[in-house]
């Protein structure tokens, strides 16, 4: 598994287009971006996710309603091993995930925490690299009885928390209103061309 420098040299492209995608899933799971999360799988791709396995347009209607059920998520990727063979990769990344769930059935909101790691097996086709297929491993969780009270910020001050698709803040930027997570074409100029120079 070690990786000579040249090799990692000769890899750095696929290797940051891999993690990109990997970044593009967490986006579009937390906002709620169907197209996002889509757009990160090969189509014939098979997730096997917890107690569902199948497509991703599957898995999009698995677990989108159960997403919306609650009132924020936030999946955060940390240590990422990316094994390089050909058009295809091998990828072992870890994650932590966030669920705050909503108030109902007599419960207060309460916190989820789920830590583990993304079994991925990533092709390259067309010069993109995307998922083929993917497992989930969970190697711990935590449910609290209870969530912070989000009537107040943290420290007390104001705050507005993040949303989902389209009233996240996130969703007005040019390159993540493509739909493709920042892979969009960069907004054309305006003004003047004096004023595009500085002038």
């Amino acid at each position: 598994m070690n990786t000579t420098l040249s090799v990692m040299q000769h890899e750095l492209l696929d290797r940051e287009a891999i993690r990109h995608c990997l970044m593009r899933y967490c986006r579009g799971i937390d906002r709620m971006d169907e197209e996002l999360v889509l757009g990160v799988y090969w189509p014939e791709a098979v997730d096997e996710h917890l107690e569902f396995s199948g497509s991703p347009r599957e898995f999009v209607a698995w677990c989108m309603p159960m997403m919306r059920e609650m009132d924020q998520t936030s999946h955060m990727i940390g240590n990422i091993l990316i094994v390089i063979d050909g058009h295809r990769a091998d990828v072992e990344s870890y994650f932590q995930a966030f669920h705050r769930l909503r108030a109902g059935d007599g419960q207060d909101a309460r916190d989820l925490v789920v830590g583990g790691r993304y079994l991925d097996c990533f092709e390259r086709r067309d010069d993109e690299w995307r998922i083929a297929r993917r497992r989930v491993i969970v190697d711990w969780f935590r449910h609290y009885a209870d969530s912070a009270d989000w009537r107040t910020g943290p420290l007390g001050m104001d705050i507005v928390p993040g949303a989902r698709k389209p009233d996240d803040p996130s969703c007005s930027v040019a390159g993540f209103a493509s739909g493709r997570g920042g892979l969009g074409p960069p907004a054309p100029p305006t003004g003047s061309p004096g004023q595009l120079a500085g002038v």
